[in-house]
């Protein structure tokens, strides 16, 4: 695709957080960048490891290729690449290709002269994986507190975190993660088919505007947020699910280590039911 008339404005050296004119360059429509650079190195070393661990382990199946952390035992030190340091290695390479994407999208929104939004809210996704295989077992004291690299073994992972604590949803941290997650999916659903009611009308009629918009939920629910509202809503809704996610798993051993239905004994035990 040849590049837009108004990308030649933008298209200049300049904005970049690290390194200078050092890759400051594009390549056809991808801005590289340094950022962009350490982006790809990482990501490709951490995937051939995750292939190199495949090879070592007892199967190719991809439902079944399992990257394990470091046993308990060995806490917050190395433990030999076959037995979690390739977990750990793996976790660096991606904690730091993370970042450095979400670094990436900073320098283009600094070209583009937009706010930061973008990387911020990406920064949330990093948030949550880094308080997984990071914060959390170092607040534990040993890296094996991380859940494994792959599908199913993570999902058991999960299953048997949620288990450990008797019954996670009455974990109040979670309840707000669902409760945000349910609710980005009811207000953009709500949105994109509105988006779509208006912009493809019957045969014969005229593509509407925002009035029928906001006229729509106006009569619907009783009040329009807007069109800038609905994406700010959005992104909110969005990122607090991310957040509280990541703040549910968090708070679990390092802060509370018994069951989550005894939390709400506070509950049970205020002055109004005696």
């Amino acid at each position: 695709m040849p590049m837009l008339s108004f990308e030649r404005k933008y298209r200049v050296r300049g904005g970049t957080l690290l390194g200078g004119d050092l890759f400051d360059f594009w390549v056809g429509p991808f801005y590289v960048g340094f950022f962009g650079v350490t982006t790809v190195f990482f990501s490709v070393l951490g995937t051939l490891l995750i292939i190199y661990g495949a090879a070592i382990g007892p199967t190719w199946n991809l439902w079944q290729i399992n990257i394990e952390p470091p046993d308990l035992r060995y806490g917050l030190g190395f433990a030999p690449l076959k037995e979690g340091g390739l977990w750990q290695i793996i976790t660096i390479c991606a904690t730091i290709a993370f970042c450095s994407w979400a670094l990436r999208q900073a320098e283009i929104a600094r070209k583009l002269g937009m706010g930061l939004h973008i990387p911020v809210a990406f920064s949330v996704a990093v948030f949550a994986y880094i308080t997984l295989v990071i914060i959390r077992p170092l607040l534990l004291g040993a890296w094996g507190h991380g859940f494994p690299y792959g599908i199913l073994s993570h999902l058991d992972w999960v299953s048997n975190v949620g288990y450990q604590y008797l019954h996670f949803h009455y974990n109040p941290a979670h309840m707000l993660a669902i409760t945000f997650f349910f609710t980005t999916t009811l207000a953009l659903s709500m949105h994109g088919s509105l988006i779509l009611a208006v912009t493809n009308p019957a045969e014969g009629e005229p593509v509407k505007t925002g009035e029928h918009e906001n006229t729509f939920f106006r009569d619907d629910i009783g009040y329009s947020i807007g069109a800038l509202g609905i994406h700010r809503l959005g992104l909110f809704l969005a990122l607090s699910a991310g957040f509280w996610s990541a703040i549910c798993i968090l708070i679990s051993g390092p802060f509370w280590t018994r069951g989550w239905p005894e939390w709400w004994n506070w509950w049970l035990q205020m002055p109004i039911w005696s």
